[in-house]
């Protein structure tokens, strides 16, 4: 059986058991406070199989509303989300998208799309020109929004015992996910969400992150970090976590040095300021 919410043992487990699994660590001294807010957001780890349960009446709508309580830059709201459903869209999507089959066998797929559609329309309305939706900022700003937003609604979806995984493959093609979504000019997908009930029967594990001393720094930034020992040791404990799933134990440092070591593997989204332009977005002003 592989429909219906998971009661995940680390979703239950304490803020500092939480701390280990994440880290692999002791956790600090004194204990970290117990939140269920934090448990729940430390608890995430991607879903790339799900079940063909269809989402509870009424979960959609909630996580909307936690997105929209997101944090806002100026209150300008500058971002829309596009649900889709459809099965073949989904599908379709899932080729644009690199191929991943999880996409067409979630039963939710959320388009994530910084928007300066609508406030261009804003302009239009009170016959008012906007230079300012041509600079930089205002994207940056959009796309933030964006990301905000989101993440507010995969903390919400997780409460109820979904999974969700982030697809930034829709940026390989951008035009073409513009196409599949009906996308006016000015706007642009961000991110994908897949969005469902975990499977049982593929069950994930809490993803190592880097140490905290690496990413934390105090007052000022620390060149000193990170020690060659910190990614040595994070790329020895990635390693064993991915052989742990069946993956290739491949460490983080190894990723990376793949990722970055050449254009080619960003699988088209080297292109993407070409794109964002013939999309109506200038980012040129200053």
């Amino acid at each position: 059986m592989s429909d219906g919410p998971v009661s995940s043992v680390s979703a239950l487990s304490s803020m500092n058991t939480l701390w280990q699994a994440r880290y692999g660590t002791r956790p600090p001294q004194p204990p970290l406070p117990e939140s269920p807010v934090a448990r729940c957001l430390m608890a995430h780890r991607s879903i790339r199989a799900f079940s063909p349960a269809a989402l509870p009446d009424g979960v959609l709508e909630a996580a909307v509303a936690a997105a929209q309580s997101a944090s806002s830059s100026s209150n300008m709201q500058a971002w829309s989300v596009i649900a889709v459903h459809d099965g073949q869209r989904r599908a379709r999507i899932a080729e644009l998208a690199g191929g991943q089959a999880f996409i067409a066998q979630a039963p939710l797929f959320l388009a994530w799309v910084a928007d300066l559609s609508r406030l261009e329309q804003v302009g239009r309305t009170h016959d008012r020109a906007l230079p300012g939706l041509e600079c930089l900022d205002t994207f940056l700003a959009a796309v933030m929004d964006a990301a905000l937003a989101a993440q507010n609604a995969a903390a919400a979806f997780e409460s109820y015992g979904l999974g969700i995984v982030y697809v930034g493959g829709v940026r390989n093609q951008p035009e073409a996910i513009a196409a599949e979504l009906g996308l006016p000019p000015g706007t642009f997908a961000v991110t994908g969400m897949s969005v469902g009930y975990p499977d049982r029967n593929h069950p994930t594990t809490i993803k190592p992150r880097l140490p905290q001393h690496v990413v934390l720094h105090r007052e000022r930034y620390d060149t000193a970090v990170p020690a060659a020992a910190d990614l040595a040791a994070y790329d020895e404990r990635l390693r064993m976590a991915r052989a742990s799933q069946n993956q290739p134990a491949r460490s983080w440092s190894e990723a990376m040095l793949a990722r970055l070591g050449d254009v080619a593997a960003l699988h088209g989204r080297e292109r993407l300021p070409e794109a964002l332009r013939a999309m109506g977005f200038r980012l040129d002003q200053a």
